[in-house]
């Protein structure tokens, strides 16, 4: 299996950026799909972004293309979400997770880290 552990979070002004990382540690990073979730506070967890195994494929949910990278270091054993243009409506709690595909829904994934906070402020 594989740990996740995300940083990067915090307060920013509307309009800033963000880059969270989610760090690796376990059984080989390469071999995992990876994939960004959010939850706003009372609301569902929403998917962001995913990235395939070897960072050749990326997708996006239609809320964040264009303003949001998602990228991977596999000698790093890394995912990381760059997030620029920050709105308030970002403002969740953004989880990574493992699994075998880049899809768009949670069941797709086995492995989720704790979360970090992200305040988007107007």
């Amino acid at each position: 299996q594989v740990q996740l552990v995300e940083s990067g979070g915090g307060l920013v002004q509307a309009g800033g950026s963000l880059r969270l990382s989610c760090a690796a540690s376990g059984r080989t990073f390469s071999s995992y799909a990876m994939g960004w979730f959010r939850q706003a506070p009372g609301k569902e967890r929403n998917f962001v972004a995913a990235i395939s195994k070897s960072g050749g494929n990326t997708y996006y949910a239609n809320s964040v293309k264009g303003r949001f990278t998602i990228s991977r270091d596999n000698a790093k054993n890394t995912l990381y979400l760059q997030m620029n243009s920050l709105k308030p409506e970002d403002t969740a709690v953004y989880y990574c997770a493992a699994g075998r595909l880049p899809i768009a829904t949670m069941r797709g994934y086995d492995y989720w880290g704790q979360g970090t906070k992200v305040t988007v402020s107007s």
